[in-house]
């Protein structure tokens, strides 16, 4: 009875620290229907969490409205540019906790309300109603309208005027970057159109702002001793991506740009941004969505002006590969071998040489017969995996011994790969000990229970013949017992 007190005990931890460690979905609940398509997503905050990282697809477990966007610590989540109507939409959220892997929580869903009507209007971002000094190489951006599928955007040097842009449709996006920078010193009257399927918002006012910041086109600064223009901007191929490896709590990325600026900003939830760094390097200290610039300067008009790379990147759990399985087929110009992996990480592979040439995808062709090895690599540094893809077999690797008595155990004799390999087998062939031939097992099959043209075989040594993929033979024997 004492035992089986302290077994409920564990059991009842267990399942506590499980319940601590993923929350549901507190709004809107899970099944919840009718929700609103510019709900926020929240869940209970959970304790020593270094992170969240939710998806939100229309299939389980799915990431087609957002794919594994960090919240950072905060315990909810705003979609940008709201949800679809009427939709089902399925939650995943991922805890990044220190010194533990990524635990992915179960699928939670809700269903989104019909929409039957147009939306509403809305308002300028950047720059703001009747602002002055506008930047002219920032872009145009506003505020997200509930419902709205999409927006069009005019753009006139007069007031109702649409000499600039006539009512441009950029989709489901909360910005508008011109092709060209405007000119200084001059007004503009913007009118942002929200819509959706029931048709477009109605009486949206016209706002206004004035260009004031000196233009300066960095990608075309003339040499004078050619005759010819260069760009200005540092060149930069800084990763979408940067992982924090399972027990990290921090990430300190240093960047090899040659500029003489650089700035690191945390994109925040709320719409605002805190900076974090102006030098070469940066601690990162959480998840979440980060803006880096780098930047060289030029006198232009008494002005100093920036000229700048700038790039958003995410900060992500990630962690080394798992490798589930490598499948390997044989054709006619060698060997095909596809490695599937599992894990947080953005990964990449590579064939024998662990130091040799990764690549992104995960098959490898043409690749000579004998004996391989797979190395799958995290990008960020999180660790190297590598698996034998088919080592030399031995009659040690087969079975030395069945017993055919119906008993469910040991009752056919077949080849299984040992664990720490993917080794394939194309045929067996079964002897007496004189060399006749007795059978052939098809190594995807249950295997050969002892018996010849229908009839048991006695108990004594059988002999056999494996061929490999890689063409390798390999002889062995083994006991029938009975």
């Amino acid at each position: 009875m004492r035992c089986k007190l302290i077994l409920v005990l564990v059991l009842l931890c267990e399942f506590v620290s499980h319940g601590q460690q993923c929350p549901r979905i507190s709004t809107p609940t899970n099944g919840a229907v009718d929700v609103p398509v510019d709900t926020d997503i929240r869940w209970p905050q959970v304790d020593n969490i270094f992170g969240y990282v939710v998806s939100l697809g229309t299939t389980p477990g799915g990431g087609e409205i957002i794919n594994r966007r960090s919240s950072g610590t905060k315990n909810f989540y705003v979609p940008e540019v709201g949800l679809p109507e009427n939709t089902k939409i399925y939650v995943t959220i991922r805890l990044f906790v220190l010194g533990q892997p990524v635990q992915t929580c179960p699928i939670e869903e809700f269903t989104t309300i019909r929409v039957n009507t147009p939306p509403g209007c809305t308002t300028l971002a950047y720059p703001l109603n009747n602002a002055t000094q506008a930047n002219v190489n920032r872009p145009i951006t506003w505020n997200y309208a509930p419902t709205a599928t999409g927006y069009r955007i005019s753009i006139g040097t007069s007031s109702g005027a649409t000499d600039v842009v006539n009512n441009l449709d950029v989709g489901n996006v909360l910005n508008y970057k011109s092709p060209t920078d405007f000119p200084l010193d001059q007004e503009y009257f913007v009118r942002i159109t929200p819509y959706n399927e029931n048709g477009d918002a109605s009486l949206c006012q016209e706002e206004s702002f004035i260009t004031g910041i000196p233009t300066f086109d960095c990608d075309a600064v003339p040499n004078p001793a050619t005759g010819t223009v260069y760009s200005l901007k540092p060149e930069t191929n800084f990763p979408d991506e940067i992982g924090f490896c399972e027990g990290e709590n921090s990430k300190l990325v240093l960047s090899d740009d040659t500029a003489q600026g650089f700035r690191w900003f945390k994109l925040n939830n709320d719409g605002t941004e805190t900076l974090i760094s102006e030098t070469r390097e940066v601690d990162l200290q959480a998840l979440g969505r980060y803006r880096y610039e780098a930047y060289n300067n030029a006198a232009f008009l008494g002005n100093t002006i920036e000229c700048a790379n700038v790039k958003e990147f995410t900060v992500v759990p990630s962690g080394p590969a798992v490798i589930d399985k490598i499948d390997v087929s044989r054709e006619a110009d060698g060997l095909v071998i596809v490695t599937t992996v599992s894990g947080p990480g953005n990964y990449e592979f590579a064939l024998d040489d662990e130091n040799g040439l990764f690549q992104d995808s995960n098959i490898f062709i043409n690749v000579p017969i004998g004996e391989h090895t797979v190395h799958v690599r995290e990008k960020n540094g999180c660790g190297l995996v590598s698996r034998v893809v088919e080592r030399q077999l031995s009659s040690k690797d087969f079975p030395r011994f069945f017993t055919p008595n119906g008993d469910g155990i040991h009752d056919f004799w077949q080849f299984s790969p040992p664990p720490d390999i993917e080794a394939s087998i194309e045929l067996i062939r079964i002897y007496d000990r004189y060399g006749n031939f007795l059978a052939q097992i098809d190594p995807k099959r249950i295997g050969w229970d002892g018996s010849f043209n229908g009839q048991p075989l006695p108990a004594t040594d059988y002999w056999f013949k494996a061929i490999s993929f890689g063409q390798q033979e390999i002889y062995g024997h083994f006991t029938l017992k009975r």
